[in-house]
């Protein structure tokens, strides 16, 4: 005799990812989807008994950076420690599709610059299976894994992909060009990928210094992927931006006009109907703008026009470290002459005087390959403890030196050798101001903006953000008590996969996908960075646990126990949005 189910979930606390109040329930999983919620007769082949634990769908994270990991690795860790069981990958315009093999380097090194991921991994690593979108969404979806991924179309390798070299030398698209990337994006969508995203940002370079070749796009090119979303009759639009309008590669230097800049955005998905989210972040030197932009995106909101910011639940921060890709030396020559050595023996060289005195004696910026340089500050660098997220203002390295007579670069140089150069320094660079997370308080209340930035996959050796959700809710919900468990949880399902048009998961409703987390909620947390050298040609990447995840499921196989991959790996290839179930009710009638 069959058993009834293929997984019951039993006597837990529904949180079903509507905000609603919490509910005593069953639930059960047949063939993927969620087949019964409340109380469960029959049996299946497995149950677990959650009593006293919270039931909530599996989150979906809308912003990562997976697009090389997923080719070689099985676990889209760290994401998938932390409860995520759907991601969206191909964000801030970079990934490796489509592409022709004379532009693979192209667009490794991009990756490189723009995403912290070493060349020599993704050389190793990627086996270019794929030229064109369709190509590399089947190369995707021949690997299986611990989640569920969605891909967006990387601009800036589409523009390279019919550009070419011209393309990163910031020309101006024709409209020959543009008509070529609208048909290719519409093929990729119809293939089934998610949309499409573009950067215009400064920070995002290669390790030489090049600009991403979407820096300085005009409107019409900006359109016409998003017609080409139309042509296809699906997909989103994902946008960083420097608020910078200025089309000149030569005005890098140039003063933010977000009045305008935020006006290319609103009129590209006013005039085309596409959705769009953006970051939205305050960055240390302009704590104004983003209040700014919200109120405009506020505006453009209740006018119809479906645009919302995406926001990190606290501050973005570098790690920075000797077992990190990063320190606030890392340009000065004498350091440079150390990076090959065993980690034992840097640090024995960092402790001579007269090396310590030559170092500090040189320019960091000079010969520096790192995106993130100019931001760099010594009045927010922090010994970072394992935890402390929202350090004190008295406690950064500028501060400490006022207080002892030294300089700054002294106080982060000796940092750097606390645990015997295995600790790190900590250094937010948006939404934090002196001990407050002002920016992201004020955004978790707004009803438009989105919970993310974790950029799972990337800035591999210096920024760790894709715990995010365990931050979520340890932070505003248990430690601040400031929201409640309901809109949390909201934030991190209903409301990513709403916005992604994942209308078949985020909910623990009869139908929907049978993706859910058993939560702990007094034992739940989250560890220390550590660094693992577990990517291709023997590279290094900063990882962090959690604890209090009983249970991750994704479509009715649970992939995580008590924190430990189980072997399961029922994740798939996503191809393309889903229709909102009250479309589906409308064509039927």
């Amino acid at each position: 005799m069959s058993t009834q189910y293929d997984l019951i979930v039993r006597n837990g606390v529904v949180v079903d990812g509507t905000g609603a109040a919490p509910f005593a329930a069953d639930v059960a999983i047949k063939d993927g989807v969620i087949a019964a919620v409340g109380e469960v007769d029959g049996d299946a082949t497995r149950e677990i008994d959650a009593g006293g634990k919270l039931v909530t769908p599996g989150f979906v994270d809308i912003h990562t950076h997976y697009d090389a990991l997923a080719m070689w690795d099985t676990h889209m860790t760290p994401s998938s420690l932390h409860g995520v069981t759907t991601v969206v990958m191909g964000n801030c315009g970079v990934g490796f599709a489509p592409c022709r093999p004379e532009d693979r380097d192209k667009l490794i090194e991009l990756m490189e610059g723009v995403e912290d991921i070493p060349g020599a991994v993704m050389h190793e690593g990627l086996e270019w299976t794929w030229e064109s979108f369709p190509e590399f969404l089947d190369a995707l979806e021949a690997k299986p894994r611990d989640v569920d991924v969605c891909a967006l179309v990387p601009h800036s390798a589409l523009r390279v992909n019919v550009m070419g070299d011209r393309a990163v030398a910031f020309e101006p698209a024709t409209p020959d060009d543009i008509a070529k990337m609208r048909a290719i994006t519409a093929e990729a969508v119809r293939a089934g990928a998610f949309g499409v995203s573009t950067s215009r940002t400064t920070s995002h370079k290669t390790l030489a210094g090049e600009y991403v070749p979407t820096l300085r796009v005009y409107e019409d090119e900006l359109l016409g992927l998003a017609e080409g979303l139309n042509d296809a009759g699906s997909g989103m639009i994902e946008a960083v931006s420097d608020w910078i309008t200025d089309e000149s590669p030569d005005t890098i230097n140039a003063e933010p006009n977000p009045v305008e800049a935020f006006g290319i955005l609103r009129r590209v998905a006013e005039k085309s109907g596409r959705p769009m989210v953006y970051t939205l972040a305050q960055r240390n030197t302009q704590k104004q703008m983003f209040e700014q932009l919200l109120e405009m995106n506020k505006q453009a909101y209740a006018d119809g026009v479906n645009i919302r910011p995406v926001f990190p639940p606290r501050a973005i921060g570098i790690l920075l470290g000797l077992q990190a890709s990063q320190t606030p030396f890392s340009g000065c020559p004498t350091f440079k002459t150390l990076n090959d050595l065993p980690l034992d023996e840097k640090v024995a060289k960092l402790r001579d005087p007269a090396i310590r005195a030559q170092i500090l004696s040189e320019d960091p910026v000079k010969e520096s390959t790192f995106p993130l340089i100019h931001r760099l500050s010594y009045s927010y660098m922090f010994q970072f403890g394992g935890k402390d997220y929202i350090p004190q203002e008295n406690e950064s390295a500028e501060a400490i030196a006022g207080r002892e007579g030294r300089s700054a670069p002294e106080v982060a140089y000796d940092m750097l050798l606390e645990k015997d150069g295995r600790g790190f320094i900590y250094m937010p660079i948006t939404n934090y101001t002196g001990y407050s997370l002002s920016a992201s308080e004020r955004l978790l209340g707004e009803e438009i903006a989105i919970m993310g930035l974790g950029d799972g996959g990337a800035h591999v050796g210096f920024i760790l953000d894709a715990g995010f959700p365990t931050w979520l809710l340890t932070h505003w919900g248990k430690a601040t008590g400031k929201y409640d468990a309901p809109e949390l949880i909201r934030r991190l399902t209903t409301d990513t996969a709403d916005a992604a048009g994942l209308y078949d998961r985020g909910r623990i409703k009869v139908g929907m996908k049978g993706d859910l987390n058993v939560i702990d909620w007094e034992t739940l947390d989250f560890e220390a960075p550590y660094v693992v050298q577990d990517l291709p040609a023997n590279g290094k990447r900063l990882m962090q646990g959690a604890s209090g995840y009983e249970y991750t499921v994704v479509s009715g196989e649970v992939t995580f126990e008590a924190g430990k991959p189980t072997g399961a790996l029922p994740g798939k290839l996503v191809r393309g949005q889903r229709v909102k179930p009250e479309a589906v009710a409308a064509a039927a009638e």
